[in-house]
């Protein structure tokens, strides 16, 4: 967008493409975090145009980094099992999304210094942890009678059937 101060359809031109882009290369991992943390494979698709599309779009920055974060993998993962429905997963994000914007607004950024390092290291060691237990039967070489492959086509195809 390259303008502070407001949206503009200037560069709009440059803005999409490099929003698809963007979109394009950050799929496969917003699929993978979605299969990693138990959420439905749609919600990968849907993060992947909000990150890339939607984001490069409305940033008015030159430069943006947005896109998916195998970080939160882990404590999405946490999140579903601790509610127990990917319903109410989704009503704390939009609370959590509220309250970022609310503390953007208030220009309270700062607060992230207070949260110590420890806890940083610890949710990256998790996210560690996670990633090698999702490969084991990988390298057993186990085999379920229905593939992930196929999984992954139900997942992406029963959300369509119902728009």
């Amino acid at each position: 967008m390259s303008n502070p101060n407001g949206l503009t359809f200037k560069y709009l031109k440059n803005d999409l493409p490099a929003g698809l882009v963007v979109f394009l290369v950050a799929l496969p991992l917003c699929l993978g975090i979605s299969l990693a943390s138990g959420a439905p494979f749609f919600s990968g698709l849907i993060s992947g145009i909000i990150g890339g599309i939607v984001i490069g779009f409305l940033s008015g920055s030159r430069l943006s980094v947005s896109g998916p974060a195998a970080g939160l993998a882990a404590l999405v993962l946490g999140a579903i099992t601790n509610i127990g429905a990917f319903d109410l997963f989704l009503c704390a994000v939009l609370i959590a999304g509220i309250l970022q914007i609310l503390i953007g607004v208030a220009r309270l950024g700062g607060i992230a210094n207070y949260f110590p390092s420890s806890v940083i290291k610890g949710l990256l060691t998790s996210i560690g942890i996670l990633i090698i237990a999702k490969q084991i039967p990988h390298a057993i070489e186990f085999r379920n009678e229905r593939s992930v492959m196929t999984e992954a086509a139900d997942e992406f195809r029963n959300p369509l059937l119902q728009i």
